[in-house]
């Protein structure tokens, strides 16, 4: 019993590694993802402009619309994403 490992043979052919290839393709953007985004955007340019002095913001007013267009926006997003899916043939299986 050695714990000495002899190296391997050079005769016997190595076993190439096996790569994973996705037939699907890229995945698509998340719609939350985007729309994250887009906030987080609107508010780094909400708070250029007010610290600027172009415009002076009421922090409430700016939440609401805020909120109400990541809404719409998310509402749209998925109903587009649905539609989408709903065109794909199905493969029968439940």
């Amino acid at each position: 019993m050695s714990s000495f490992d002899p190296a391997p043979d050079s005769s016997t052919p190595q076993t190439p590694t096996t790569v994973h290839t996705d037939a699907a393709g890229p995945t698509p953007t998340r719609v939350g993802t985007v729309v994250w985004g887009l906030i987080v955007m609107a508010l780094a340019a909400l708070i250029i402009i007010a610290q600027l002095g172009v415009v002076t913001l009421n922090g409430t007013y700016v939440l609401i619309g805020l909120m109400i267009g990541a809404g719409a926006a998310l509402v749209i997003g998925g109903l587009l994403s649905a539609r989408k899916r709903d065109n794909e043939p199905t493969t029968g299986k439940s």
